[in-house]
């Protein structure tokens, strides 16, 4: 039997809500009102990062056939298709970037190297996520539907075996959330339509039919072909192994056949040992290099994703309690459903700066490398409110996301005690009595600002908080 957790919301009233709502309002405003050249230079200059490291990784893979290149290019890959997937397309898909009305970089318009179709992600995570966030029933993020990581859902007896599929769900975890985003609930609820569950099944096949060929038998056979080149320009001097593949197992043919069959066989053979052998251990080489490196970042994206949503920090709330939601009772809602992970600037730029996952579920349209400058104001709110402020090292979120998974396969279950109000390190002695940072960005702008709100209303973010 669970037990319950009072929420935060317990102990504000509709005015201090009201009031909390202005000043993280506030914040955002302040933001949108400074956004110009250094936030457009960071946003290109990763993008050109991402592509650099992606041409390293297809340079270096060319001669894969060797371990030290198979790891450098496979590492360059791997980093690309990180940086691609986490502090890209995931913001850009969110919007954070439409301000710059940049036609390439644009949620409308911007795609990405994953299973999930760009439409049916940013319905699922911007809309359904993002607006419902931890509302049990609701959130269908919350356990991905195939997961028991509140002990408020109902157990049953699938839930054993989710330790094991979790680490499935690591490995490729692009195709889970892909399936994920098709929703097959709303079809058994007939808020969809098989029609457009087909389409969106024809879509996704889509995308694993282009990256099949792009990984998996396009740069396998572009990396071949540089090293037959390269053996034919080279009088055959590469070293490569001694007999093909292909020639051992036709001379295996060859003997279980009958007549000249084995003789015919092993002179194809002997043709085959003189000019396949290292074409197949590059082609070979360098499929595995692209399915590790995919393997590499469905890890990390899996990491990350369930680090900054599912450790004992975060609340989840019934429909109930978030009944008539208020404009302040959906920020508090995001900052406690959500937590921080604590790193340096490299691992936040590999993590889509989701490390500051609470600024993420306050501004999801904030640009991302905002999320470090407006993370003290927000931890001066929720000092003076009284309001918790999750955060911790990744191996300490990681390992109570594991130890969650693993107690909640079994029945019963209760929440993990949660985090009091956020205190300051600061020395008291040393802090002066001045307007908190959200009070002074309020003097700044007008209260009709225009670009106000983490609905900004300029490039398909569909997240539906209450309205001012």
């Amino acid at each position: 039997m669970t037990t319950e957790i009072e929420s935060p919301l317990a102990h504000l009233s509709e005015e201090t809500l009201d009031a909390l709502a202005k000043e993280f309002d506030a914040i955002h405003d302040k933001v949108y009102s400074e956004l110009g050249e250094r936030d457009r230079r960071y946003i290109k200059t990763v993008i050109a990062t991402q592509r650099q490291l992606a041409v390293a990784g297809r340079a270096l893979l060319l001669g894969s056939a060797s371990k030290s290149a198979w790891v450098a290019g496979t590492a360059c890959l791997g980093m690309a298709k990180i940086l691609e997937n986490m502090e890209i397309g995931h913001n850009v898909m969110h919007g954070q970037w439409d301000w710059m009305n940049d036609p390439d970089i644009h949620s409308s318009v911007w795609d990405w190297d994953t299973a999930s179709t760009a439409a049916g992600w940013k319905h699922s995570h911007n809309y359904i996520h993002h607006t419902f966030t931890n509302i049990r029933g609701k959130d269908k993020d919350l356990g991905y539907e195939i997961m028991r990581i509140d002990p408020h859902q109902k157990w049953h007896p699938v839930y054993l075996a989710q330790p094991f599929y979790n680490v499935l769900l690591m490995a490729f975890f692009e195709w889970g959330v892909a399936l994920h985003d098709l929703d097959l609930d709303a079809l058994w609820a007939g808020e969809k339509t098989p029609g457009q569950v087909l389409e969106e099944l024809k879509g996704i096949a889509g995308k694993a039919r282009r990256q099949f060929v792009k990984d998996y038998v396009g740069w396998p056979l572009v990396s071949a072909g540089a090293f037959a080149a390269a053996a034919l320009l080279s009088g055959g001097r590469i070293p490569q192994p001694r007999t093909s593949r292909i020639g051992r197992r036709l001379r295996g043919l060859g003997r279980l056949g009958r007549g000249g069959a084995a003789p015919r066989a092993d002179a194809v053979a002997d043709v085959l040992d003189k000019v396949l052998p290292g074409v197949e251990k590059t082609f070979l080489a360098t499929l595995a290099a692209d399915f590790t490196a995919n393997i590499i970042r469905n890890v990390w994206s899996h990491a990350i994703i369930f680090c900054g949503h599912f450790p004992d920090q975060t609340y989840t709330f019934s429909r109930k309690e978030v009944e008539n939601e208020s404009r302040g009772g959906w920020y508090v809602r995001q900052l406690v459903g959500a937590a921080n992970i604590e790193g340096s600037p490299l691992f936040h730029v590999i993590s889509g700066n989701l490390g500051y996952q609470v600024e993420h579920h306050l501004y999801p349209d904030m640009p991302s490398t905002r999320y470090s400058e407006v993370a003290p104001a927000v931890k001066d709110i929720c000092e003076r409110y009284g309001l918790p402020y999750n955060t911790g090292p990744l191996s300490k979120q990681w390992g109570t996301v594991h130890r969650t998974i693993l107690r909640l396969a079994f029945p019963g279950g209760k929440p993990r005690p949660k985090p009091g109000p956020y205190r300051s390190t600061d020395d008291p002695s040393s802090r002066t009595a001045a307007p908190s940072e959200a009070a002074r960005f309020r003097s700044r702008l007008p209260e009709d600002h225009p670009a106000a709100g983490p609905e900004h209303e300029h490039g398909g973010v569909e997240v539906e908080p209450p309205p001012r």
